[in-house]
C-alpha cells in the first residue's frame, strides 16, 4: 500500500484546501487562497441529508456507516435513515482510516 498523505480539511464556498495537513499559510483550492477566519463552518452541511449504508468491502469497511456527499466522511445513520451530525474533519482520523476510504471509493467509485 503506497503512503497515504492527509490533506487540510479546511473548507471555503464548498470548496476543500488541497495542501497537506497541518500546512503553513492560507489555505488554497486552485487560484482561491483563504485565511481560517474566512473558513466554512466545521459543521458539514450534509448532516441530516438522507442517506443509506455503503456496499461494504469484504472486510466490512465501512460497517453500516453511509458516504456523505458533502465531506466524502463515512457517518453513522440516525434512526430515520439519515446522516448524524458532523464536521467536515475528523481530527482522530488516522493514515490507516484515511487509507480504507481511499480503497472504497477506488472500488466503489463516488
Amino acid at each position: 500500500m503506497s503512503e497515504v498523505v492527509l490533506f487540510c480539511r479546511s473548507r471555503k464556498d464548498g470548496r476543500r484546501c488541497t495542501r497537506p495537513l497541518d500546512h503553513a499559510g492560507l489555505h488554497r483550492h486552485r487560484t482561491i487562497m483563504w485565511a481560517d477566519a474566512g473558513a466554512d463552518a466545521a459543521h458539514c452541511p450534509g448532516s441530516g441529508a438522507p442517506g443509506s449504508p455503503a456496499e461494504p468491502l469484504a472486510d466490512g469497511f465501512p460497517d453500516g456507516r453511509a458516504l456523505c456527499p458533502v465531506c466524502q466522511r463515512f457517518v453513522e445513520l440516525d434512526d430515520f435513515s439519515r446522516l448524524v451530525d458532523h464536521d467536515t474533519f475528523d481530527g482522530s482520523e488516522t493514515a490507516a482510516d484515511a487509507g480504507r476510504r481511499r480503497d472504497w471509493l477506488n472500488t466503489h467509485g463516488w
